[in-house]
């Protein structure tokens, strides 16, 4: 079994599982998967409060769907949770990334 079916089979057994959510939207991307991607971390980030690494795999899915907005409506979240889990750097990553959104949105 490959880890896509495993994680899927986990959700079966337990479709709250913010772990198996995660691990799945991960396993997703790395096939570029972005919508199953989206999906999956969205559902996770629902369950559990994440300090912001979900943040930046979402903003990424949305970037390369071409959703500049909604990538950076993510990265404006990520940036609040990473400044309430004191994660400066991250915040600081977030905004920089911001500000290359709005950058090719002008193109």
């Amino acid at each position: 079994m490959d880890r896509l079916e495993y994680f899927k089979s986990l959700l079966e057994k337990s479709p709250d599982n913010p772990l198996a959510h995660y691990s799945l939207a991960l396993e997703y991307y790395k096939l570029k998967d972005y919508e199953n991607t989206i999906k999956h971390m969205e559902r996770y980030m629902s369950l559990k409060e994440d300090e912001g690494a979900g943040y930046r795999v979402l903003a990424k899915c949305y970037e390369e769907l071409g959703e500049y907005e909604k990538a950076i409506e993510v990265l404006q979240e990520g940036i609040e949770k990473a400044l309430k889990y004191n994660h400066p750097s991250m915040a600081e990553e977030f905004r920089s990334w911001i500000e290359q959104l709005r950058q090719l949105q002008s193109f």
